[in-house]
């Protein structure tokens, strides 16, 4: 649905090359004169699961205010918003470094052009940490997910992880119970509600450089996420914690494939630094398809 006002909405689609994957993002270069409800009626009317929103602006010096908004609430970070928006005015005022001040912090971005024409856009996370899921979340949530403790691979066990926002992580021994999720909407929502949650990243490890994910956001009014780069840097301070990133690394996330929008994020994580640096492209999405 286009918005009701004169307030220009880009569209584009993150963590790929193809109009067509990815997870979509609304961007606003130029939401000074928005209040919050404004905002969040706009994310609402385009409907992706983000909205980002520069609020103010300093072109100079490349550095802007940015707000994020799902179709129902404000979110502190996202991360496939962030991209695309560091896209959208790399497009406009050239590549090199931008800097994002979030309502989770600072967040720098570099953006390059990739050979194929598209723009690539590495974000540096905010300090993550991560901890052990409790009892009293880990039982609800898989209820909610229709799984069991079986479900679970014992290698990589269930963490509460943070890059701006918490997710609550979870691996699935074998990649057909990744792709066959079927969960309570309803009742997911309230346990990441009650527990604070911005997603539930399931993953499943194809290899110790590889993994596939998907990403529950019932909490923002919609099913799955194709791509989170938020969840993305979070994981990769998961896999530190958990001491299975030893030297400097490079791991790959294949994402929305299960629904039809493949999305790849790449993120590289240090042993010896909290923050995680989350890469991937993004392309405008033809107004023929919005």
């Amino acid at each position: 649905m286009a918005p009701t006002t004169a307030t220009e909405v880009l569209r584009y689609a993150a963590f790929t090359p193809d109009p067509a994957g990815g997870n979509p993002a609304g961007v606003v270069l130029d939401a000074t004169g928005l209040d919050e409800r404004r905002m969040l009626e706009l994310a609402a009317e385009v409907g992706y699961s983000e909205t980002a929103f520069l609020t103010e602006r300093d072109e100079a010096r490349r550095r802007f205010t940015v707000r994020y908004f799902s179709p129902l609430a404000e979110v502190a970070f996202c991360g496939h918003a962030t991209v695309a928006t560091a896209v959208a005015l790399a497009e406009r005022i050239g590549t090199g470094e931008l800097v994002f001040d979030t309502p989770a912090g600072e967040i720098r971005v570099d953006t390059v052009a990739a050979q194929d024409g598209t723009v690539r856009a590495t974000l540096t996370s905010v300090p993550t940490r991560s901890r052990p899921a409790g009892a009293d979340e880990l039982d609800p949530a898989l209820a909610a997910l229709r799984w069991d403790a079986a479900d679970l691979d014992p290698a990589l066990p269930p963490h509460v992880s943070f890059a701006g926002n918490d997710h609550l992580i979870l691996a699935a021994a074998s990649r057909a119970r990744l792709a066959e999720l079927a969960y309570d909407f309803d009742a997911l929502a309230a346990v990441m509600r009650t527990h604070g949650w911005t997603t539930v990243h399931l993953v499943w490890r194809e290899n110790d450089g590889s993994y596939h994910a998907r990403d529950p956001f019932p909490v923002g009014g919609v099913v799955e996420d194709p791509a989170t780069g938020a969840a993305a840097a979070a994981f990769g301070g998961y896999l530190r914690t958990l001491g299975l990133v030893t030297t400097p690394s490079t791991i790959t996330l294949r994402q929305g494939e299960d629904m039809g929008r493949p999305s790849d994020l790449t993120i590289e994580v240090d042993p010896y630094e909290t923050p995680v640096r989350v890469t991937g492209r993004a392309v405008p999405i033809p107004a023929s398809a919005s």
